[in-house]
């Protein structure tokens, strides 16, 4: 009877044991194999991106200071800019936080700060928001591109600040930006501005900065929202390259425009260029604008289901998914202008395009957390930003924006 309890109490023991032991080892390993693998790469990315800010707030090219950048990395710039700031904060705000929760609040905070110091300093005309010039980021996404990111971000964050005294300052900042883009609008509708090696990515931006900032109530550039559209549907419908206008003729420049989104411009010199050009010949980096520009709303899709139909098609192309031959910056932005499109209505072209691209991400990180790019936009900064943003593409709901005419 004795060695019969005894058996019994050993059995208990035991049992107790192994328990311990598998809910340590299921519920308690977060970090390991448990975990969910994109949870674990973006987690990753981020706390690279935290670990190297800069002690302004801000980041650059392959870190927030010179000691952060990698042997070899030949830097086109000296200090922080606010386009790669940009990116990352929008990384850090799709990643979970916000200006008043989350793990990355206070970088966040700090980078917003960076950014808004930036605007306000900016003149009212022209359509710079920094004095820094030849970053790696304008000199292949345009000249512009820190106006457009940050005009989308702050599009974003409008409404979501600690306070009304920081939700003003976001907003008016934003408007700021707004009217920025709008008098720099060339006259074919485009923001393919010279001086970028593949500037169509910045009219990417701008476009969907102005559509988050309509749909958020800060500004109403319907004008401007129109003629993009119009120039995308005409671009798309093109079936050789023509001549565009890539350069000059914004309003705001060389003595002042006639009129906010008229386009027409005095005083500027015009450098035409092969559609192509905008692309820098990369099909990749022009379709992608284009699906996601033409599929905006449920009644863009119907009115432009036939350009659609055909950029979808291509996507199981290995050749023209690699764009360039292999990944940059360019490929990642443009991969994300695909994400959101095939979001929006979601479906087996959206399930099968997240899956392979997922499973590209997972393997391209790096050890340390980031993704860095293998032409162009090398630095690991805008790269590891942009990865973490695809990754996150099916964790939050698709975004909804309005196009140039509401109901249309």
């Amino acid at each position: 009877m004795r060695s019969k309890r005894m058996r019994v109490l050993i059995t208990g023991v035991a049992a107790a044991i192994i328990g311990i032991y598998a809910e340590i080892g299921f519920s308690g390993d977060d970090g390991l194999a448990n975990k969910d693998p994109v949870d674990t790469a973006v987690a990753k990315g981020l706390k690279w991106l935290v670990s190297v800010q800069g002690k302004d707030g801000g980041w650059g090219q392959d870190g927030g200071e010179t000691s952060y950048v990698r042997k070899g990395e030949r830097l086109e710039s000296n200090g922080n800019d606010v386009a790669n700031t940009a990116v990352v904060a929008e990384a850090l705000l799709h990643g979970g936080s916000t200006a008043t929760r989350g793990e990355y609040r206070e970088p966040l905070q700090r980078a917003v700060e960076f950014i808004l110091k930036h605007v306000e300093q900016s003149p009212a005309e022209g359509l710079a928001v920094t004095e820094q010039q030849g970053t790696q980021i304008q000199r292949k996404l345009g000249p512009y591109i820190d106006t457009f990111v940050t005009s989308k971000l702050l599009a974003e964050l409008d409404g979501t600040m600690s306070d009304a005294k920081a939700n003003a300052r976001v907003r008016q900042d934003l408007q700021k930006c707004v009217a920025k883009i709008e008098k720099a609008q060339l006259k074919d509708g485009s923001w393919n501005i010279a001086g970028g090696w593949a500037p169509i990515l910045g009219t990417s931006m701008a476009s969907q900065s102005l559509a988050i900032a309509q749909a958020k109530g800060a500004a109403n550039p319907q004008m401007a929202m129109a003629r993009v559209d119009n120039y995308t549907v005409q671009s798309s419908a093109e079936p050789s390259a023509p001549r565009v206008r890539v350069g000059g003729s914004m309003s705001g420049y060389g003595g002042g425009g006639v009129g906010s989104g008229s386009g027409a411009g005095v005083g500027s010199t015009v450098t035409t260029v092969d559609a192509t050009a905008v692309s820098a010949g990369v099909p990749l980096y022009k379709k992608a604008q284009e699906l996601e520009q033409l599929s905006r709303t449920e009644k863009d899709r119907e009115k432009n289901a036939k350009q659609i139909q055909a950029i979808t098609g291509q996507l199981s192309d290995s050749k023209f998914v690699t764009g360039f031959g292999s990944y940059g910056g360019e490929e990642f932005f443009s991969y994300l202008n695909i994400s959101e499109s095939l979001h929006r209505t979601g479906g087996p072209e959206w399930k099968k395009w997240n899956a392979d691209m997922t499973a590209k991400l997972l393997k391209l990180q790096n050890e340390d957390g980031t993704w860095a790019g293998h032409h162009c936009i090398t630095g690991r900064v805008a790269v590891t930003s942009a990865a973490i943003l695809l990754l996150r593409a099916d964790r939050e709901p698709a975004p909804t924006l309005q196009t140039s005419v509401k109901n249309r």
